[in-house]
């Protein structure tokens, strides 16, 4: 097998039409590959995250993640940038599902495509992940450390978002949570709370949480990082999308 990736900075046509920058990792061979759309944290559109669209990459995925706060703050620094989204309370719920159907139909089109798609968003965009999925046709979701999927953030806290469990009926693929036990936003509440609806609607699901573990767990340039329960857990995805994209 051909081992060599493609990384690079590409535009794909976002809500509404808009142009939108975006971040495609594939393998150089013909495939058939799965495609996985990536959500960037709330930090935002920085090196990190675009080191996790080339591990999917590496493992045999087309990965593309759309640039959420392209429009805020164009050509800023990722920090700049997530500071002006913030600003403005956060990414629409109706812009994040337009991007990511943009970057789903773009990872549809490749001729190395499996005719597959999944999602997995991190912090905001584990939140982001679940909303794709209750919104758009796709094969998988990963819904890492999400906050207010359930629940409403508190007073002072600058997101404009709201809760969507009342959505979960519409889920229309499979999904894994992955959170941290010792998390305020999921606190484990919220998660065992979002387990219930997710039971009483008959999805399909598989909810890991790890003791010693906050939010951010997966992020290895912050504190916050946790190797065992990153380790962990990303073994839990890559058995979730070999599973639903292979």
């Amino acid at each position: 097998m051909y081992d060599a990736m493609l990384a690079e900075t590409i535009t794909i046509r976002g809500d509404g039409g808009d142009e939108v920058e975006a971040y495609l990792a594939r393998p150089m061979s013909q495939g058939p590959y799965g495609g996985v759309v990536v959500i960037h944290h709330m930090p935002g559109y920085d090196a990190p995250t675009k080191e996790i669209a080339r591990t999917f990459a590496v493992h045999g995925y087309n990965a593309i993640m759309p640039n959420l706060y392209h429009r805020d703050a164009p050509g800023a620094s990722p920090d700049d940038a997530a500071a002006a989204a913030r600003a403005q309370g956060g990414v629409p719920d109706h812009r994040l599902i337009g991007d990511v159907a943009a970057a789903s139909a773009y990872l549809h089109g490749m001729t190395s495509a499996n005719g597959k798609v999944g999602v997995i968003g991190y912090c905001s965009g584990g939140r982001q992940s679940v909303l794709a999925a209750v919104s758009l046709p796709l094969d998988a979701a990963v819904d890492c450390y999400g906050a207010f999927v359930v629940g409403s953030p508190p007073e002072g806290m600058p997101l404009k978002v709201g809760p969507i469990k009342h959505l979960i009926k519409d889920l229309s693929c499979p999904l894994l949570g992955l959170f941290g036990a010792d998390d305020q936003y999921p606190s484990p509440e919220q998660v065992d709370e979002l387990e219930q609806e997710l039971k009483a609607q008959g999805k399909t699901y598989e909810f890991h949480s790890y003791e010693g573990a906050g939010h951010a767990f997966f992020s290895v340039n912050r504190p916050a990082y946790r190797p065992e329960a990153a380790m962990d857990g990303w073994q839990r995805i890559f058995t979730w999308f070999s599973r639903y994209l292979s």
